[in-house]
């Protein structure tokens, strides 16, 4: 067994809410368990009793508490969880009200703002009246187009707190992804602000408003954050007004929150749609409550004196679970802009201005980081980081290392990996458990998560696909507009019957941790052989002179042939010793199946907006095929880089 990077003490572990989670179980239930491996197996066997549980020690507020957990425990889908309750998410995210600061808003520009949680529930409580003036009522959809602020925020907590549903994107969506998304849906509102700012750029969003809503017919009113100037222009929008004027600012001291079933629709998420119109997919509330409440607490450690940050836009769903953390009267540090401005080092001074406890971000941020020689540990204090989550990709190990080598030796670094699909996470962090090189801590309690050969037999040590194999709160409530939820089922439970097939290859390793090795509709399959594209990046990482890169398979001669693009430091060249390099490397730790045939130098990776490199795009264009939906991308110019390439049409 390989050495650990990090062991928590004892008297760390005694300190985490999962241990408070034990011996609750232990004083209430009298049940203990030896270790995480015996906690999670039982949290999966007796499902009804740990979620039942975790309601309880979360405090899930309610104004009818739930006489049962589970009906219909072999429907899957079709599990009906907590079904008598009756609650409201925005409730429960507001239920502390005192001065303690709830947000931390800032930009890249250094704008900064704090909104307290006694303000944040009196702007809500505004906002809410405001939008049941305009005639909203539950069910009725009400559409984000916001940066990442304050603004957005209260937003989404005023619109859930009438029980409408929130959906959002983030205002770097070109015109026809807004439409793809919010036309589906048919939203009533539209939030947005003016602009946003972005790597050094002031960008204007009123254009494209204009656009946005004579497409949207559905929109009755635009509502806009004034953020690049006082008073912006809205003389060309039509029902158009500023967010500050339009919020009912009459004395308020009482938010009628709606109540409604568990399964009430919360939030319209979406699919990436680069392979066609995207997905919309619905989250109900109480199931994304549970869930986010039990990953904050148990799994992430996030407790009311922490200040909690996950770099992300409104687009992603790491900003719907960064907001539930208010949930746990934490403070939460929203940062809208370029991850990489000052150099890099935008993001890293707000740990130490701030004081960040808990620091998200993505695999890619940590890669660059590290490319360019940043080591914060000798430049920043860092006092108050205690846990670092990535997500976005696999972390390769040399990210591992890394941050253990160059930012902090004690701390937590959880690589996590769910999606927008489950609005979680299927595994993730445990802040009472060692950290290995390269891999996932355990699987989040509650969740049967198991890998599964091609025959669908349960393996460990051996990859396959991730499955989850029983009903669990936070599965989606099913595709919006979708009769007999025939999109719904091919999406995930085509594979396998009653069984959640979630499209990630993985591997649970001899002490029960996970690695991620891509997604399985991104595997390779040089003469059968089934080879996860992390395994590839996770070499090429190694190279200096490589900064990204994107691994592809080549149909080729009745076969199909390993592809790999990269792209280099400035002035650099791809040559044949470069490329021998590379695939020495590859060769050395892997096996001459992972080599690539071809190695290609190109000036960009495209990525979705949410910045994950898009392998399956790539291909389409490799094989010209079409690309049905660069709306999604941010780059979507880059993929012309791959298309007729003369390298690719010999051996």
């Amino acid at each position: 067994m390989k050495n650990a990077l990090w062991t928590p003490s004892q008297k760390q572990i005694e300190a985490t809410r999962l241990y408070q989670f034990e011996k609750f179980l232990k004083d209430n239930y009298k049940i203990q368990f030896k270790n995480y491996n015996d906690l999670h197996n039982w949290s999966v066997a007796d499902k009804e009793v740990f979620w039942k549980a975790v309601w309880e020690f979360c405090d899930i507020r309610a104004s009818i508490q739930p006489s049962a957990t589970l009906k219909g425990a072999n429907k899957f889908p079709g599990a009906c969880w907590f079904p008598d309750c009756r609650l409201n998410f925005a409730e429960n995210l507001l239920r502390f009200r005192d001065d303690h600061i709830a947000l931390i808003s800032l930009l890249e520009n250094g704008t900064r703002r704090t909104i307290s949680y006694a303000e944040l529930y009196q702007k809500v409580t505004g906002l809410a009246a405001a939008l049941k003036a305009d005639g909203i009522t539950a069910g009725d959809r009400v559409a984000g187009f916001m940066p990442n602020i304050a603004e957005t925020v209260i937003a989404m907590l005023a619109t859930t707190s009438i029980g409408a549903i929130w959906s959002s994107c983030s205002p770097d969506f070109g015109i026809n992804g807004v439409v793809d998304r919010f036309g589906q849906i048919e939203p009533k509102i539209l939030f947005s602000a003016d602009g946003y700012f972005y790597n050094g750029k002031m960008i204007d969003s009123l254009r494209r408003l204009e656009e946005i809503t004579a497409k949207i017919q559905s929109i009755e009113k635009i509502i806009v954050t004034p953020l690049t100037c006082d008073i912006p222009d809205l003389s060309s929008l039509e029902n158009a007004v500023l967010f500050p004027q339009y919020i009912t600012t009459e004395e308020t001291t009482r938010l009628p929150f709606e109540q409604l079933p568990f399964d009430h629709p919360l939030y319209v998420m979406y699919s990436s749609g680069t392979t066609g119109v995207p997905k919309c997919i619905v989250h109900g509330a109480g199931g994304t409550l549970i869930q986010h409440l039990k990953e904050l607490q148990l799994h992430t450690n996030v407790t009311r004196d922490d200040v909690l940050f996950y770099f992300t836009t409104c687009g992603w769903m790491m900003w719907n679970w960064l907001v539930s953390g208010l949930a746990c009267g934490c403070t939460l540090l929203l940062f809208d802009g370029s991850p990489f401005a000052k150099k890099g080092r935008i993001l890293i001074d707000a740990i130490d201005n701030e004081q960040i406890s808990i620091f998200g971000t993505s695999a890619k941020f940590i890669s660059s980081l590290k490319k360019v020689g940043i080591k914060p540990r000798e430049s920043h204090r860092l006092t108050s980081l205690k846990t670092i989550l990535s997500t976005g990709s696999p972390l390769s190990h040399e990210g591992f290392e890394y941050i253990y080598r160059d930012i902090k030796s004690d701390l937590c670094l959880s690589s996590i990996s769910g999606g927008t699909d489950i609005i979680s996470c299927f595994v993730l962090g445990n802040p009472a458990l060692p950290v290995y090189s390269g891999e996932l801590q355990s699987r989040g309690l509650g969740m049967a998560v198991e890998i599964w050969d091609e025959q669908g037999s349960s393996v460990t040590e051996q990859k396959g696909e991730l499955v989850c194999i029983t009903p669990f709160p936070s599965c989606p409530i099913g595709f919006w507009n979708d009769p007999g939820n025939r999109k719904f089922h091919n999406a995930y439970f085509d594979l396998f019957d009653n069984i959640w097939a979630h499209g990630d290859y993985g591997e649970i390793t001899d002490h029960d941790g996970m690695i991620i090795y891509g997604r399985s509709d991104a595997v390779l399959n040089p003469g059968g052989v089934r080879i996860g594209t992390a395994e590839i990046y996770r070499q090429v990482e190694k190279v200096d002179m490589v900064v990204e890169s994107i691994v592809i398979g080549q149909e080729w001669k009745d076969d199909v042939r390993v592809v790999l693009f990269v792209t280099l430091r400035e002035g650099i060249r791809l040559d044949e010793p470069l490329r021998q390099r590379i695939r020495t490397v590859v060769r050395e730790n892997t096996s001459p199946r992972h080599v690539p045939a071809k190695i290609i130098q190109v000036d960009e990776i495209p990525r979705t907006i949410s910045g994950k490199i898009v392998e399956l795009a790539v291909r389409n264009v490799v094989h010209n095929r079409p690309v049905t939906n660069t709306d999604a991308l941010a780059n979507p110019e880059a993929l012309e880089l791959y298309r007729n390439l003369t390298e690719l049409q010999a051996n």
